[in-house]
């Protein structure tokens, strides 16, 4: 989409007229227009009538209110926080308590961030654009957490990364606004190889193997709440699943596929339906989707299916045929969009991140026209499901010398 140049913004404080356009190296211009002594217009003086526009230097501004001035605040991108901080101490509790979180989310903002390690102890953090990225502090865990595999999820402003250490699972937490991590409570049944999905500051969980003898498949779920930091048991899944994939739809949890306590591969889904407090099975949800129980399928041990919600309709990322489809709920089948331009079936879904960037879709890993020892690449795309075939637009990404192979990946929405 091509650049356009924003219009001026102008905002009229008492008798104070302000222009904000991109930003200059030229001084702010402060226009000051003084009232008439006669209203009817009367003898009035040219003195008074005309004022010259004067550098903020040296005229004193007004004080906003303090409601204004945090809107003005809370509608600064987030990768330029770090600009408002340097202001004052004011505006450095206003970020790092999370009242800009809280505001952004009361007025309706959210903007997508992005979360990635791809085999190293480090997160990198990068905004829908790619072209801002940090990398985050090291979680202060032992070496048991670091070596051993980890699942990600996301709620408000908190990053959490699930994985076991030497006394047990532990589940951290990145908060967003302080940028520190720190130890989040433990879920109620510890677990790994989960089903997770996040709507607003709630994340969800359901399924996995329980984390003490790795033996036990699990059909429990829970849900966090990021604003009380607690967990809530919830019912349970009417399938116990491990290896399962989970996304948040027409206000329901929905969890997909995965393996019985049996290792059978499941086809079905369910979804937990908030207003009911109930679990609805959905038979054959992907029985238009190539499982390993399929002759075709030629990973003997795929990853959990690759699913994504945007403009909440869903997607997944065949990775046995590298095609992205989407699921007509009406049918209860899906139809395919086309090829994806990484390498899905290269591993068996395994080194690719598929995720929701609000209305569009994400896809991270090798390019699907080379090796694995090539540089990471970057698509994005606005899905239709009324089209044949997707346009994907690649991202150009500042090194970060991230291997291609994405062993984590997690979106926020703040």
């Amino acid at each position: 989409m091509p650049n356009r140049k924003p219009f001026p913004l102008w905002s009229f404080v008492g008798d104070i007229c302000f222009c904000c356009q991109n930003p200059s190296p030229e001084k702010m211009r402060v226009l000051e227009f003084s009232q008439p002594n006669n209203i009817s217009g009367n003898n009035s003086s040219s003195d008074s009538s005309e004022e010259k526009p004067q550098d903020t230097d040296y005229k004193i501004v007004p004080c906003l209110s303090d409601e204004l001035e945090t809107l003005i605040l809370a509608r600064f991108p987030i990768p330029e926080h770090w600009k408002i901080c340097c202001l004052n101490k004011k505006f450095l509790a206003f970020i790092e308590n999370g009242e800009v979180f809280r505001i952004r989310r009361e007025i309706g903002l959210k903007e997508p961030a992005v979360f990635i390690t791809s085999g190293e102890n480090n997160w990198w953090a990068f905004n829908s654009t790619f072209n801002s990225f940090k990398k985050l502090p090291m979680i202060p865990s032992d070496f048991s957490f670091v070596l051993g595999d980890k699942e990600s999820f996301t709620a408000g402003t908190n990053l959490f990364v699930s994985g076991k250490e030497i006394e047990g699972t532990v589940v951290w937490g990145f908060e967003l606004a302080t940028k520190k991590w720190f130890k989040a409570p433990n879920m109620i049944n510890p677990r790994c190889l989960f089903a997770s999905a996040t709507s607003g500051v709630i994340a969800y969980v359901a399924g996995g193997i329980e984390t003490t003898t790795c033996q036990e498949v699990l059909s429990s779920s829970e849900k966090y709440n990021s604003e009380s930091r607690s967990w809530e048991r919830l019912p349970e899944m009417i399938v116990k699943r491990k290896s399962c994939s989970g996304c948040f739809m027409d206000n329901r949890f929905y969890v997909i596929g995965g393996q019985d306590e049996n290792k059978n591969y499941l086809v079905s889904g369910e979804f937990f339906d908030q207003e009911t407090n109930t679990w609805n099975l959905i038979p054959g949800m992907l029985k238009d989707i190539i499982t390993p129980m399929s002759s075709s399928y030629n990973s003997p041990s795929p990853s959990p299916p690759l699913v994504a919600v945007a403009s909440n309709e869903l997607y997944t990322l065949d990775a046995s045929s590298n095609e992205l489809k989407v699921y007509l709920k009406g049918s209860n089948s899906w139809k395919t969009l086309g090829p994806v331009p990484v390498r899905a079936d290269a591993v068996g879904g395994w080194g690719v991140a598929f995720k929701s960037l609000g209305n569009q879709l994400l896809v991270i890993g090798g390019d699907a026209g080379s090796s694995w020892e090539q540089d990471l690449t970057i698509y994005t795309c606005c899905p239709d499901p009324r089209v044949e075939k997707l346009k994907w637009r690649r991202i150009v990404c500042g090194s970060t010398n991230l291997n291609p192979f994405i062993r984590n990946c997690a979106v926020m929405l703040a």
